[in-house]
């Protein structure tokens, strides 16, 4: 068998060290990239240190603690992501196979959603993409797709982020609870002027001092300032803290629906809502974009609104 020619073992050769380097950077070390690949750490330490020197750039800064891209390591990610999935996607063609999802996808998730909410669509991804792994990544600070080897993020609240696309696929409703306890020999409110006199919960994720409600059936809207003895930036934590009887809060109905059913919660003026939060699905714009993505996105597009909708008794006359 004749060995290939100089230019395509070259063009061959790049293409594994750039697969490396792409790992390294997902992996977030070259211990677990090298374990990951099935090789050694000096195996890949040694191919990224060959991509550098034939691109004559640095890519990585590396200390004993930490490993950062340098400014020339976030293009060539960008770029090598977007060069490696073109070439799958022509020897895909090339040899008539078949666009099946395959390999790892990293998906960041807000906490309480990630935990409850939308497990049940990951199932279903899953159930239907058998050669898929995902790794469900739970935080809800702004992500870092480049830097931390991120593939789609579902976000919570507006996107401001022109470098993404954002792909809305649910509103999420929010309304007013408490505990009996907090009722208890006052009167129930029956106007939203009526609830500042409560002691207040704020998710500071999306307000602190101030909330509007909207009336559902005239569009009037009306603003409550409050100074809340409870401040937190989870929707569990502002949970618990009202079915404990610390406050009024205003929280995603789809979380709260449980306690209400069961007594625990008391819908507050049913007729007034806060203001629908947007979920979207982000992940970085490029050309191409992998068979596990696109299933996912697709299927999230299906399957988020009918998990986020809620049983909300929107007929319920005012008091």
């Amino acid at each position: 068998m004749r060995s290939p020619p100089p230019a395509a073992s070259a063009t061959a050769d790049r293409l594994e060290l750039m697969q490396t380097f792409l790992r390294i950077v997902d992996a977030g070390s070259l211990s677990s990239a090298a374990a990951q690949l099935g090789t050694t750490q000096p195996t890949v330490s040694r191919r990224l240190q060959a991509l550098e020197r034939s691109l004559g750039l640095r890519l990585l800064q590396r200390s004993t603690h930490a490993m950062k891209l340098t400014e020339d390591g976030v293009r060539c990610y960008e770029r090598a992501k977007e060069l490696l999935a073109s070439w799958e996607m022509l020897e895909a063609d090339l040899r008539g196979a078949s666009d099946e999802p395959e390999g790892t996808l990293r998906v960041v998730v807000p906490h309480a959603f990630g935990q409850q909410l939308l497990v049940g669509p990951l199932t279903e991804y899953l159930n239907r993409h058998t050669r898929v792994s995902v790794e469900w990544l739970l935080h809800d600070r702004a992500v870092d797709f480049i830097a931390d080897g991120i593939d789609c993020a579902i976000h919570v609240g507006e996107v401001h982020d022109p470098s993404v696309v954002a792909i809305r696929v649910a509103e999420v409703p929010r309304i007013v609870v408490a505990a009996p306890s907090v009722l208890s020999g006052v009167p129930v409110p029956t106007h939203p002027d009526e609830l500042a006199r409560l002691p207040w919960l704020s998710l500071r994720t999306f307000y602190r001092n101030e909330v509007s409600l909207t009336h559902v059936a005239t569009g009037e809207v009306r603003p409550i300032v409050f100074h809340p003895r409870l401040s937190t930036d989870s929707l569990y934590a502002i949970r618990s803290a009202a079915v404990n009887g610390l406050g009024v809060c205003v929280a995603s109905a789809w979380a709260l629906h449980e306690d209400i059913t069961r007594g625990r919660l008391v819908h507050l003026v049913p007729r007034w809502r806060a203001a629908s939060l947007p979920m979207y699905l982000i992940y970085p714009s490029a050309r191409f974009h992998p068979a596990r993505l696109r299933t996912f996105v697709e299927l999230m597009r299906e399957t988020i609104p009918g998990a986020v909708a809620v049983a909300l008794d929107a007929d319920e006359p005012d008091p």
